[in-house]
């Protein structure tokens, strides 16, 4: 049992816990995070709002390398962290999940309910009508437009690109917006420069004002779009806990912090939970 665990698991026992979750959830899916051991951060630099609208050029390169990267957010599947959080919100003990990834995985892994902060690749939108459409269809629409691209995914970025060589980017054929026959198409989410709607962020606030516990899972918490809650609840003396392999920017902000993987801890949690609430009765 990692250290702080059954600590961590009679908070969670007492149920009204918000979680908010980040890459660190999914490299146990095959998707790295930006900052933590796997960090992508060393080898690549996300694309950027002002970049993807302001360069045509920047645009086919990230359309070409999303367009392989696709392949591999496709066959990502949940893994125990994203099983784990979603029987606890079964259990009535979590009461809402944030999550600052992409990538759809807490919903593959039965969550439901989950706002998605950086919104979601499985979107599509187009910035010059806003019509919204799906990612299958693009991806449809590209194959058919570049029947000849055989270029394939060395290692998958946490926004669903990979890398990939010029010659490759620059014979990439981009097709734009069906509904006003050509506008510019965007994944539905929040690029690095880009504003989270402030709706969302609302609603984000309004669920850590009613938590009972703010659970952070696998994020550094380095960018304020996620630590902003943590600050929050901090303020309005909402206890948080934190389990993230190595230092977050929310560590003095926590009741406690476990060290760990999530996919040891989190299954762990369920089962001394499980243990718990058995004896307890629900909360």
């Amino acid at each position: 049992m990692s250290e702080g665990t059954g600590a961590l698991a009679e908070l969670l026992a007492a149920g009204g816990v918000m979680v908010l979750s980040g890459a660190g959830i999914s490299t146990e899916s095959g998707i790295p995070d930006y900052r933590g051991p796997s960090g992508s951060l060393t080898r690549h630099t996300p694309m950027t709002y002002q970049t993807f609208t302001g360069d045509p050029a920047a645009r086919r390169r990230y359309w070409a390398r999303s367009y392989v990267g696709w392949r591999a957010m496709t066959r990502a599947v949940p893994n125990s962290g994203h099983h784990a959080v979603a029987h606890l919100q079964r259990r009535g003990l979590v009461a809402g999940i944030v999550t600052q990834n992409v990538d759809g995985l807490h919903q593959a892994g039965g969550a439901q309910t989950v706002v998605e902060l950086h919104g979601s690749l499985h979107q599509v939108i187009c910035l010059s009508c806003g019509d919204s459409s799906s990612r299958e269809e693009l991806d449809q629409r590209l194959t058919r437009a570049n029947p000849q691209f055989g270029a394939r995914a060395t290692a998958i970025n946490p926004d669903g690109d990979v890398e990939l060589g010029e010659e490759e980017v620059n014979g990439f054929r981009m097709v734009g917006c069906r509904s006003c026959e050509g506008g510019v198409l965007k994944p539905d989410v929040v690029f690095f420069g880009e504003t989270v709607p402030a709706e969302r962020v609302r609603e984000c606030y309004a669920l850590v004002e009613r938590a009972r516990l703010l659970l952070v899972l696998g994020s550094s918490l380095t960018v304020m779009s996620g630590r902003r809650f943590v600050l929050h609840a901090a303020k309005l003396g909402i206890p948080v806990a934190i389990v993230n392999q190595g230092p977050t920017r929310g560590d003095t902000y926590a009741a406690l912090a476990v060290d760990a993987p999530l996919g040891t801890v989190l299954p762990e949690l369920v089962r001394l939970v499980d243990a718990r609430t058995a004896v307890t009765g629900p909360p």
